[in-house]
């Protein structure tokens, strides 16, 4: 996922004299891979929340890093039997009602083949694209019954659910905050964030995105700035993050064509979806990169509970966009 970068965050507020004015408190380090922010309003006295927040990530990494051997998921993927825990639980019915709604072309059991193309947690160095047909045999979310507590999965089959699950994070992170009282807040890792309420300067959350380049420009590098509130925002993209053969010079993404098999090759240059949920907008944003432009727009338009920010190519490799009704809104001009 690209990076986003968030304008209105602000350091630690501290009021001596008023105990019921609204402080600002900030969390950021790093986290399953990559870098999180946290900040969010109180009144009151301080408390420190930085014990909550790192069991909340240690929690999900145990659970669902691919990266982690001794995780739950590398568990399942090296072909154990395990119980079934609440985050694989949620991730499970999570990814099964995105799997049925986008007909597919968004699947966590395409592990084997995010393995294959080099995305994975191993390095893959076997790319005879002849072994694709036979891949897709090991994959298809419809394959897998997980109705009973425990788990195996079919032979040859894997799970891979980093197309979701920071979102699903961000989720866990908003949701404890809320639990504790918190109706102002902005929560990101890796680049998926979701926003309630205002900043300390009393505005929505002002959230940038970069345009789709591989290099940063920090004159002019963002392609839109939203007003986020009650709301998810989460971006895909395949121009930072691809493999490049050796020999042909191929360029290959990280978004897997579910019905080739294949690395997704279409117009679209990134997708950015705003939905009531980070876990929502991270996998949908994912299932229209695979899709591919016209049938995102024709999902889109079926399904009012999304807003989404497409940027593609025309066939002369201008750069294009289409924006919801409601995406256009939420712009900051």
């Amino acid at each position: 996922m690209p990076r986003l970068l968030f304008i209105a965050l602000s350091f630690l507020f501290w009021s001596c004299s008023d105990t019921n004015a609204l402080k600002e408190e900030s969390y950021n380090g790093y986290a399953q891979g990559t870098t999180f922010h946290i900040s969010y309003l109180f009144q009151g006295e301080a408390k420190d929340r930085s014990q909550a927040i790192d069991s909340i990530l240690k929690s999900v990494d145990k659970s669902l890093s691919t990266y982690d051997p001794k995780s739950l998921i590398s568990q399942l993927n090296a072909g154990a039997g395990i119980s079934i825990d609440a985050h694989l639980r949620e991730m499970l019915d999570q990814s099964k009602e995105v799997y049925t709604n986008s007909k597919g072309y968004f699947d966590p059991t395409i592990a084997p083949l995010v393995q294959f193309w080099g995305f994975g947690p191993q390095a893959n160095s076997n790319k005879d694209t002849a072994l694709v047909d036979s891949i897709l045999n090991f994959t298809g979310f419809d394959k897998l019954n997980y109705q009973s507590s425990s788990l195996k999965l079919p032979r040859g089959m894997s799970l891979d659910f980093n197309a979701i699950a920071q979102g699903y994070t961000v989720d866990l992170l908003a949701e404890y905050l809320e639990q504790e009282g918190i109706r102002n807040y902005m929560v990101e890792v890796g680049g998926e964030v979701r926003c309630l309420g205002e900043n300390y300067e009393g505005k929505k959350w002002r959230i940038g995105v970069d345009k789709p380049t591989e290099e940063i420009n920090q004159q002019d590098r963002f392609q839109f700035i939203l007003a986020l509130d009650s709301a998810a925002l989460a971006t895909s993209g395949n121009y930072r993050k691809f493999w490049v053969d050796s020999l042909s010079g191929m360029r290959y993404s990280h978004t897997i064509d579910t019905k080739s098999g294949w690395p997704a090759k279409n117009r679209l240059l990134s997708a950015s979806v705003v939905a009531s949920k980070a876990s929502t907008a991270d996998a949908y944003a994912t299932a229209f990169m695979a899709m591919g432009l016209e049938k995102a727009i024709k999902y889109l338009e079926q399904n009012q509970d999304l807003e989404a920010y497409l940027i593609y190519s025309d066939k002369e490799g201008k750069w294009e966009v289409y924006q919801s009704t409601g995406f256009t809104k939420m712009m900051v001009n």
